[in-house]
């Protein structure tokens, strides 16, 4: 635009060099100069239709009116406006607009009596100089909000990240700090009669206590693989330690990863949501396998018929493991039978399977992927 200003002062100074019409000449460009970087501002599409009426009417006045004062030496101005209309119009207006300035600028040396060249000159120099400066203005425009989107991206994914970690922290230290505070109390009772067997349950809270703080590393880390077949074998010592009748029977072999870890989730969050919600003396923990898929079943004796009050430090971890499944193409039950017994039932894909596009996508392992919620 300031090239484009000079060349112009420069030749209305060759050819007009009086002192009056070369102020006026600065003016009418000053104002140009000044439409022109509003018009091609990243926000000038937002303002009213009035004020961009406005703006393009002021920037016509100053394109054509000058032409009577300065001549041909001010023909250069008219891609400018060429290019406004484009940026502040609609599509189909924009370009009737468009076509309609350039041929003004042909009809103009025309109307001068010149000749073909210089004709051609004018109309291809608008139309040339339009184009221009409205892909640069829509560039720098895209450049704009491609770093707002950037930036936009970084906030999500920190945003994501601690969902993430608040999440694997709930459903791994839950876990652990329940089955603690069981052995903890079974110690302050078998102490004073039983101390052999206090001091082993006190090794118990020892090895509990240290795989928390190695779970809490690997939250940190951001990945940890889990093992059904490992976790059945920690819920059912768990269970016996709190006086609670368990049947086991997880014997599905080797699954993939994705698999093992997100049913080991289950199985972890759904009896530590037993032991804290519950008053149970009985619990079944069965997996079993139908064709491509895999189900593992929680049953347990801890609630009453009829609807059920929630507790006040319930959490989210029913909300947790839904999405955790939903990520692998499985899917989360609860209910309560007509014996009283509440069913967890957890079912998944031998294979995890590609959630659908608007389906919340959190990882199935304590690992970096996003999370949707906590």
């Amino acid at each position: 635009m300031t090239c484009y200003a000079v060349i112009s002062l420069l030749n209305v100074r060759a050819v007009h060099p009086d002192r009056p019409t070369f102020l006026a000449c600065c003016a009418c460009l000053a104002v140009l100069f000044v439409l022109q970087m509003k018009h091609s501002a990243p926000g000038a599409r937002l303002a009213s239709r009035r004020s961009r009426a406005m703006t393009l009417s002021a920037q016509a006045l100053m394109t054509y009116l000058p032409l009577t004062l300065f001549g041909w030496e001010w023909g250069g101005m008219a891609g400018f406006l060429a290019a406004s209309v484009l940026l502040l119009t609609p599509l189909w207006v924009g370009w009737v607009l468009y076509l309609a300035i350039t041929l003004s600028m042909i009809a103009y040396p025309v109307a001068l009596g010149m000749g073909p060249n210089d004709t051609a000159y004018f109309g291809i120099a608008t139309a040339l100089t339009g184009l221009v400066i409205y892909g640069l203005s829509t560039l720098s425009r895209l450049i704009v909000a491609l770093f707002a989107a950037r930036k936009e991206l970084a906030r999500v994914a920190v945003s994501n990240e601690r969902l993430r970690f608040a999440q694997d922290l709930h459903d791994l230290l839950g876990y652990s700090l329940s089955a603690i505070t069981l052995k903890s109390e079974l110690t302050a009772r078998l102490i004073t009669t039983y101390p052999e067997r206090a001091q082993e349950e006190v090794a118990g809270v020892l090895d509990l206590s240290r795989q928390a703080l190695a779970d809490v590393r690997t939250v940190a880390s951001g990945y940890r693989d889990m093992s059904l077949s490992t976790e059945a074998r920690s819920a059912r010592a768990i269970l016996t330690a709190a006086d609670i009748t368990a049947e086991v029977d997880v014997t599905l072999g080797a699954l993939d990863p994705d698999i093992d870890t997100v049913l080991a989730t289950v199985l972890r969050e759904g009896v530590t949501n037993a032991l804290r919600h519950s008053t149970m003396r009985h619990c079944t923990i069965r997996a079993t396998r139908d064709g491509a898929h895999v189900s593992l079943s929680l049953v347990n004796d801890g609630v009453g018929r009829g609807p059920q009050a929630v507790a006040p430090d319930s959490g989210n971890g029913l909300g947790n493991l839904r999405l955790r499944l939903a990520a692998v193409g499985g899917h989360l039950t609860s209910d309560i039978d007509d014996e009283g017994n509440f069913r967890l039932t957890a079912v998944a894909p031998l294979v995890p399977e590609v959630p659908h596009e608007s389906a919340p996508t959190p990882g199935p392992r304590f690992a970096g992927r996003p999370n949707a919620t906590v």
